[in-house]
């Protein structure tokens, strides 16, 4: 028998069902967790196998799959995965993202922390969004929240245990000493972090200073859900040196190393395939590299590096 825990919040007094990122499908051989809705699930294609760069399943995703212009996608970041507001039952997503953090996310972070500043926590939050897609920075969120750091490193310890952000960590080893050790902080739900950096509109948003940062957190966020949604578990990295050097995402699979670029252009250049050498004294095999981009149909520069279009996550 399955049991489904769902929470609910109010908005304008009306219950409304939140379907949050802690809702788990509780099976007596499994403990799924079910993330806001994938760009998959809201275009009703979803996939049958998790995200990779295997060139036979993306031609078969691109068959599948309808195509998505820079507009649609930052239409898909604005909007979130919520299924309220994807549904288009509640089209204030003002309104519901402030209804949503005052009596969900507070109330869970208080339970869990017992002693939470309201206006404080709001400030952490705010400070957290604004740093997506980047490396953890304590002391900034601290000092932006006016809380002291060892606050901030719990608040966000329990946003990643209520599943509303999660920690990217860097690939290493003992080959290379100069990569960093610090995490990089993505949210689930691009539609929360769009709210809470006051981008009002997809078209702010895409023509905005975070249209990088927000296209970043929801492309590694899409690619993370379609493993938590096939039950499997997702083996992502970036990559990042002390000369500052980075590739967004590196998937492993199978012994092997995937490099992707995560880029807001819809005809990439072919030399931005050259970071990817950075991790070819690596002892695994580089495989199949890949620029993920606003292409509208699935290409390569040669048979070793992809272009992949965003919409065939």
């Amino acid at each position: 028998m399955e049991e489904l825990s769902r929470e609910a919040i109010f908005v304008d007094g009306t219950e409304i069902e939140a379907c949050q990122e802690t809702v788990y499908l509780r099976k007596p051989e499994s403990l799924l967790h079910l993330s806001p809705l994938s760009q998959s699930e809201i275009m009703e294609q979803p996939a049958e196998t998790p995200f990779s760069l295997d060139l036979a399943l993306l031609s078969k995703r691109q068959k599948d799959h309808t195509m998505l212009d820079t507009p649609e996608i930052f239409q898909r970041i604005h909007l979130g995965g919520m299924p309220a507001l994807v549904t288009g039952t509640y089209a204030n997503t003002g309104v519901f993202y402030s209804s949503y953090i005052d009596t969900y996310m507070e109330r869970d972070v208080r339970r869990l922390s017992n002693d939470i500043d309201s206006l404080k926590f709001l400030r952490f939050l705010r400070s957290a969004a604004a740093r997506a897609s980047q490396q953890v920075n304590y002391k900034g969120i601290a000092d932006d929240a006016e809380i002291d750091q060892t606050t901030a490193k719990n608040w966000l310890h329990d946003l990643e245990a209520l599943g509303i952000i999660f920690l990217l960590e860097p690939y290493s080893n003992n080959v290379l000493k100069r990569t960093v050790s610090t995490p990089k902080l993505y949210f689930y739900d691009s539609g929360l972090v769009c709210y809470l950096t006051r981008w009002s509109s997809p078209e702010t948003a895409m023509e905005g200073a975070m249209s990088g940062t927000l296209l970043e957190n929801y492309v590694v966020a899409e690619i993370i859900k379609t493993y938590q949604n096939a039950g499997q578990e997702p083996f992502l990295y970036y990559y990042r040196d002390k000369d500052v050097r980075e590739i967004d995402l590196i998937l492993e699979r199978d012994g092997k190393l995937f490099p992707i670029e995560i880029k807001k252009m819809a005809s990439p250049p072919q030399k931005l395939t050259k970071v990817f050498d950075l991790i070819d004294k690596y002892p695994l095999q580089r495989s199949t590299s890949a620029i993920l981009c606003m292409a509208d149909q699935l290409g390569a520069f040669d048979k070793d590096n992809l272009i992949v279009p965003i919409f065939l996550i």
